[in-house]
């Protein structure tokens, strides 16, 4: 039994997410098993603090929405179309206060707990795997990562040290320009940098570039034995971006005028990105040494989890020849940034900081639950139509609501195979197309 009751192996600290909808329902009992976040003691909270921060937040419902959050009877001049239809918008908009409610509690709740004089980190997981606001993401991913301090008293000399040795780095580094750099790996990592995330410009701006750079450069020479491996580069944008964040709101990043932007502000960006950046690439070295082993075995690890979940969908894949390294090699090279928006990797990552092995062994059921996802398309598909599809699979338009499907998805298949790999071959698939 883990901290949420359920009879798992796995020891992921999430709760019910406030996100999944009716579409979920296939999810209702297993989540139902998890501790809500909503139904704790609110009496450490202000009302005062609450009610300013309900009538803040409900500034973001439209001029519609607003006189409809009042129900009363409908006029009997109404028709039923009509009836029916203010019926709908009011259910909507019933839904919506509900959402604002859960996250005025949840919004409380991070700024009580990272206020704390020494946080307590399996709180902060059991808190973050279900989502961080935009406002405490910066400090609550440098804790989960194990960068910031828990212990406040620690925080400032820390974090001083780290950002005053990363600039001794660059100094050092760049202390003859570019032309004492080794040319081949500032080569590579200078043509790769302009091809991040192309349709953001924030990633397409000099200054933002030239930051990058350094950050990638520095990192490589003090990782000699693995070097510079495509694919890094985009594993640093998660974290330039929420740690931009905390001086730009997500929704000016791209529009701002970083000529504008202090120097010693973007220098602690660099810094930040820098440490968690190693951080990460510690934990997951193995995808990145020669022969990229990790990766090797998470792709064979898909491919038995993808039998195990979806037999029918694994037997045409067979088929139709498809190896899965043609398309999950990407997929765990790059942590399905290809696949899926910036925003949207960027809440499944406060999901995999809460997990243990959370960017290889979970990232791998989440791949699992990606590719079942979509067993109706591609079983009808051929061998060529399979690798287009999934070299471009349809997520430009996902939202919120899908991610925490995904991530539900793959925290189930998590708990019912992890360190069982024989029990499930008695159970017949159709259980599992979900």
């Amino acid at each position: 039994m883990n901290e949420h009751g359920l009879s798992t192996e796995s020891d992921s600290p999430t709760g019910s997410s406030p996100y999944l909808s009716s579409s979920s329902q296939r999810f209702q009992n297993y989540l139902s098993a998890t501790d809500s976040d909503w139904n704790d003691d609110l009496d450490e909270f202000d009302p005062n603090d609450i009610e300013k921060l309900k009538r803040n937040t409900l500034t973001s419902l439209s001029p519609i929405d607003i006189p409809l959050m009042s129900f009363g009877a409908y006029s009997n001049n109404s028709s039923p179309n009509e009836t029916l239809r203010k019926k709908s918008i009011d259910e909507k908009t019933a839904n919506e206060i509900a959402r604002i409610n859960n996250d005025i509690i949840r919004f409380k709740k991070f700024e009580v707990l990272l206020k704390e004089p020494n946080v307590d980190i399996g709180k902060l997981k059991k808190l973050s795997w279900s989502g961080i606001p935009e406002e405490y993401r910066p400090e609550a991913w440098q804790m989960l990562m194990g960068y910031l301090p828990c212990n406040s008293k620690d925080r400032e000399n820390v974090l001083k040290a780290k950002r005053n040795e990363y600039i001794k780095i660059v100094t050092e580094t760049f202390k003859n320009g570019t032309s004492g750099l080794d040319q081949s790996i500032y080569h590579q990592i200078h043509i790769d940098v302009p091809r991040t995330n192309p349709d953001i410009p924030l990633y397409q701006n000099p200054i933002i570039q030239e930051s990058l750079e350094k950050i990638l450069y520095c990192w490589a020479i003090r990782h000699q034995s693995i070097g510079y491996v495509q694919g890094i580069n985009d594993l640093i944008t998660p974290f330039y971006h929420v740690f931009l964040s905390k001086y730009i709101p997500l929704n000016h990043i791209s529009k701002f005028d970083y000529d504008t932007f202090p120097k010693e502000r973007l220098t602690i960006v660099e810094a930040d990105s820098f440490w968690c950046l190693t951080i990460l690439l510690d934990g997951i070295q193995d995808n990145y040494i020669h022969a990229q082993p990790g990766i090797i075995h998470q792709v064979e690890k898909l491919n038995e989890l993808t039998t195990r979940i979806d037999e029918p969908l694994s037997n045409h894949l067979k088929e139709e020849n498809v190896n899965f390294v043609q398309f999950a090699f990407r997929w765990m090279n790059c942590l399905l940034m290809r696949e899926i928006s910036l925003p949207n990797i960027i809440r499944m990552w406060d999901t995999y900081l809460c997990e243990n092995n959370g960017f290889s062994e979970f990232h791998t059921y989440v791949c699992a639950a990606l590719l079942v996802k979509w067993s109706k398309e591609l079983i009808t598909q051929d061998f060529q139509n399979i690798i287009i599809f999934l070299q471009h699979i349809p997520t430009k338009d996902w939202t919120d609501k899908d991610i925490e499907l995904l991530l539900s998805e793959a925290y189930m298949y998590k708990s019912l195979f992890h360190n069982s790999p024989n029990h499930l071959n008695h159970i017949p698939s159709s259980k599992f197309n979900i």
